[in-house]
């Protein structure tokens, strides 16, 4: 009886020291790390609960070393599971995430770590490569910024502008040898697009062996009538049969656009013309000078009550001209400012009763319009951006009984792409609303419907009918909401095609009660858009109108 309780009695106490023989201190296990002795570490810590969180760490370590990549994975997430406020766990985490390309995982990871330690450069500088390597450049540069990186070599080109190098530069917030900033690259942007000379272009951060960057500016410019003749005549053309758009980009590379159209279409024949430059060579500031004349064939029988008669037959003849400046203040706000003279005249008036003959009077006026726009949120890591613009008027009609008008308009827009880079699933939802005040002519109502000279798209809605305009709801005071999530389909260096759903819901009125939607409208439809040569878009859409059961098959291009 004594021996076998003497032998129990001495297995327990030689048992810890066994164990304690075999089984690194926190400290020893990260010496061996150091050392490079990954094998003999994994075999000397083997997996179990009992385990403290640092030995996990440096097991996972050691595994992810081996690229036993789900086996540290598992020792990983079993020490964070013992210390979650510890962020070495989530940033080893991400880094296995990183190496078998679960980039998504890994960027999470790293998000939470840095909310643990926001002061974790590696992390910080980490979750920047990440988004650099998924081509999200911005948000690269916004965890980058934090940190004080990345520092630009050189600026290239590819190709080469034909645009003059003094205005070209003057567009870049950024310069080599410098650390560049998101709010650097936000105004470049606001800058290039003031030009507009580059429907598409990006920017490549390019790394060197000195762990700097250089920056490299890919674009499609627009030069002349077109980079080759089947560009031009496409462009040219575009809107055969009814209507040709002659534009040339760039003249003499000073970033002078000079834009026209011509349209004999027999109900909506219209000529307008454009030049516009930057101002004294600063990309900042764009000056121009437009002029529009129109003459045009309403039918009012379906949107018009306040005649004894369908107001069927209207000829309404109009020319507006006057200068225009817009100004970029910085990568989020712009404005610009428009000085019009425009007048009308009327014919075929019948039948209009006395107290609503003021919208169809012959008269001159003169009008001042001021925009804003400006964004409101961008959160470049999701992808996601809020913009805002703002639009107030004032003028004078000289016509009697007409006197002074105003207008305020404004729209929200949300934008959003899903996917960690391209625009694939490219979403957007906007909001606008507008009211006029004064008495107005019929030419500065609002109209919800789709057509070519209107961009309140309700596009269940034609805004034509038979070819004649006056076809689709008008009135002072309007409210519209449009969705839209484009799938890319199909792209090549020449060709993009993308399809979606959209949902387009509106309504307008008028405090006359004679023009105006009786009801809200809601219009679910389909769109195909075409990309062509990185610059014109020829956009099909088909929208069902489910108030009137009706439906409207729409086409149109653009650049």
């Amino acid at each position: 009886m004594i021996l076998p309780l003497l032998l129990l009695l001495s297995f327990p106490a030689s048992l810890p020291a066994q164990v304690s023989a075999k089984s690194p201190t926190a400290a020893q296990a990260r010496q061996m790390y150091q050392e490079g002795r990954y094998k003999e570490l994994v075999a000397l810590v083997p997996s179990s609960p009992a385990n403290p969180p640092e030995l996990d760490l440096y097991r996972g370590l050691a595994l992810a070393r081996l690229e036993r990549w789900p086996e540290a994975r598992a020792a990983l997430a079993a020490g964070r599971a013992k210390a979650p406020r510890d962020e070495r766990f989530l940033v080893e985490l991400a880094g296995v995430d990183y190496k078998t390309k679960h980039y998504d995982a890994a960027k999470t990871e790293l998000r939470q770590a840095l909310a643990l330690k926001p002061d974790d450069e590696y992390a910080r500088n980490f979750l920047a490569t990440i988004y650099l390597l998924t081509r999200n450049l911005d948000a690269a540069l916004e965890n980058w910024n934090k940190i004080g990186k990345p520092r630009i070599t050189a600026v290239t080109m590819e190709p080469n502008p034909r645009l003059r190098d003094e205005i070209l530069q003057r567009a870049f917030a950024f310069s080599p040898l410098s650390t560049l900033r998101l709010s650097q690259l936000r105004t470049t942007e606001a800058r290039l697009d003031n030009l507009d000379l580059f429907p598409r272009y990006h920017f490549d951060l390019m790394p060197d062996s000195a762990g700097s960057y250089s920056m490299d500016f890919v674009s499609v410019e627009r030069n002349g009538f077109g980079a080759s003749k089947l560009e031009a005549l496409a462009s040219i053309f575009r809107d055969l049969p009814l209507a040709i758009d002659p534009e040339y980009y760039n003249l003499h590379g000073a970033g002078i656009n000079l834009l026209s159209y011509f349209r004999w279409d027999q109900n909506k024949r219209r000529v307008s013309a454009s030049v516009s430059m930057p101002l004294e060579q600063d990309p900042s500031w764009r000056i121009g000078l437009y002029a529009d004349a129109r003459n045009e064939n309403w039918n009012l029988s379906r949107t018009f009550s306040g005649a004894s008669e369908p107001l069927a037959g209207l000829n309404m003849e109009s020319i507006e001209f006057g200068p225009e400046l817009r100004s970029v203040v910085n990568g989020r706000w712009s404005w610009q400012a428009h000085l019009v003279y425009a007048y009308r005249r009327f014919r075929n008036v019948h039948d209009v009763l006395p107290a609503y003959a003021y919208f169809f009077t012959n008269t001159g006026s003169l009008e001042y319009r001021m925009r804003t726009d400006y964004t409101l949120i961008d959160i470049p890591d999701r992808r996601l951006t809020l913009t805002s613009w703002g639009q107030g008027s004032f003028g004078k009609n000289f016509a009697r009984g007409l006197g002074a008008f105003g207008g305020i308009e404004g729209s929200l827009e949300l934008e959003w792409y899903p996917q960690p880079s391209g625009e694939d699933y490219q979403t957007t939802l906007r909001f606008r609303a507008g009211r006029n005040f004064g008495r107005a002519t019929l030419d500065e109502l609002y109209q919800v419907g789709v057509e070519r000279d209107n961009d309140l798209w309700v596009r269940g809605i034609s805004g034509t009918r038979e070819g004649f305009k006056g076809n689709a709801p008008l009135g002072r005071e309007f409210v519209l909401w449009n969705w839209e999530t484009d799938k890319t389909v199909y792209t090549n260096p020449f060709l993009t095609v993308q399809v979606g759903p959209f949902v387009d819901i509106g309504k307008v009125t008028d405090p006359s009660g004679v023009f105006g939607s009786t009801t809200w409208l809601w219009d679910p439809g389909v769109q195909c858009r075409f990309r062509i040569f990185g610059d014109i878009v020829v956009l099909v859409s088909y929208g069902r109108d489910l108030h009137s059961g009706s439906g409207a098959f729409y086409e149109t291009t653009s650049r």
